[in-house]
C-alpha cells in the first residue's frame, strides 16, 4: 500500500481510544483514571522536534491535559466540534488540513479523519471510521498504535 505522508505535517489525535485503550477506571470518590501505553509516549518523543503534535478531545476530564503535559504536546479538551478547532490550530501554525495526520477511533472523529491529508484509524476503531480512513493501523488504541504510526510511517517519510 502506498500512502502519501503530508510534508510538513502535524500529528493530531483524539485521546480516549487512541492514546488510551478506551477504558476508564473510577474509584469510590468518582476520580477517573485511564491506561496509556508508554511506547506511544516514546514514539511521540521521537517526533516532537519534527512536527507539531496535539490532542483534540471531547473529554472534559483533567487527566487528558495532565497526560499531554507529561508528553509535552498541545492539548485541547472539552471540544464538542473538533474540525473547527483543528482548522484553527493548523492555521496558527501556517498549516492546512492537507498537512494534518489525524488519528481517531470513534464517530466523533469522522469529520477530522475525512478532512485530514492523512486520516488514520486505530485497529479497534468504529467500523465506519475504518471505512473512511486512509490508513488503519494494526495496533489498537492505547496499545502502541501511535508508536506504530510514528515509527513505521511518519519518521521514514520525513527522513526521505
Amino acid at each position: 500500500m502506498s500512502l502519501t505522508i503530508p510534508k510538513p505535517l502535524a500529528l493530531l489525535m483524539d485521546f480516549d481510544g487512541v492514546l488510551t485503550d478506551d477504558t476508564v477506571y473510577v474509584d469510590q470518590d468518582g476520580k477517573e483514571m485511564v491506561r496509556c501505553h508508554r511506547g506511544d509516549g516514546f514514539g511521540i518523543g521521537l517526533l516532537r522536534s519534527l512536527a507539531p503534535i496535539a490532542v483534540f478531545s471531547k473529554e472534559r476530564n483533567p487527566v487528558v491535559a495532565r497526560r499531554c503535559e507529561k508528553l509535552q504536546i498541545d492539548c485541547q479538551h472539552g471540544i464538542d466540534d473538533k474540525l473547527p478547532a483543528v482548522t484553527r490550530y493548523l492555521a496558527e501554525r501556517q498549516l492546512t488540513l492537507d498537512n494534518a495526520v489525524f488519528v481517531g477511533n470513534d464517530l466523533n472523529d469522522l469529520e477530522c479523519v475525512k478532512a485530514a491529508g492523512l486520516g488514520v484509524a486505530v485497529a479497534d476503531a468504529h467500523p465506519d471510521l475504518c471505512l473512511v480512513a486512509d490508513l488503519v493501523l494494526r495496533r489498537p488504541g492505547g496499545q502502541g498504535a501511535i508508536r506504530e504510526l510514528i515509527e513505521h510511517y511518519l519518521l521514514p517519510a520525513l527522513r526521505r
